[in-house]
Parts: C-alpha cells; structure tokens; sequence
C-alpha cells in the first residue's frame, strides 16, 4: 500500500472551497486546513505511489483556486 501527503497551496479566501472539493475524492484518507507555509495537507492512500500521483495531477491540480503541490511519498522500509 503507498501512501502520500500532499501539501497544498490555495488562492486567498478559496481555503474551504478546495478543501471541500478535496476531502470527496477517492484516494482521499484524511484531509487538514493548516496555518503556516502551506494551506492544506492531505493523506492519500492507493495500491502504488503512481496512482496517487495521477490523482494530484489529474483531479488536485486542476480544482479552481490550488496554486501549487508538493507531494511527498511515504517510505517503505
């Protein structure tokens, strides 16, 4: 099972907006409204770390109002 975190950045006063949208997609497992550098994190779950990624780009990066990603791939030791 691969698991990312997804840092999000949104246009000012959007932050409810996408969260919204966000916390309804499928690969979706938990998602948090954050102060600081960044204003949302999102943990994503799936059978390979390519189809988290396909969903960042694919549904994530094309909600009105995300700016930018960072996605980071949970390590498997």
């Amino acid at each position: 099972m691969a698991v990312g975190y997804v840092l999000i950045n949104v246009k000012p006063g959007r932050e409810l907006e996408v969260f919204e949208s966000i916390a309804t997609l499928d690969l979706v497992q938990d998602a948090t409204l954050l102060f600081g550098d960044y204003d949302i994190i999102v943990k994503m779950t799936a059978g390979r770390m390519s189809d988290i990624a396909a969903a960042v780009v694919d549904h994530i990066r094309q909600i009105e109002g995300v700016t930018d990603t960072k996605t980071l791939a949970g390590a498997e030791l």
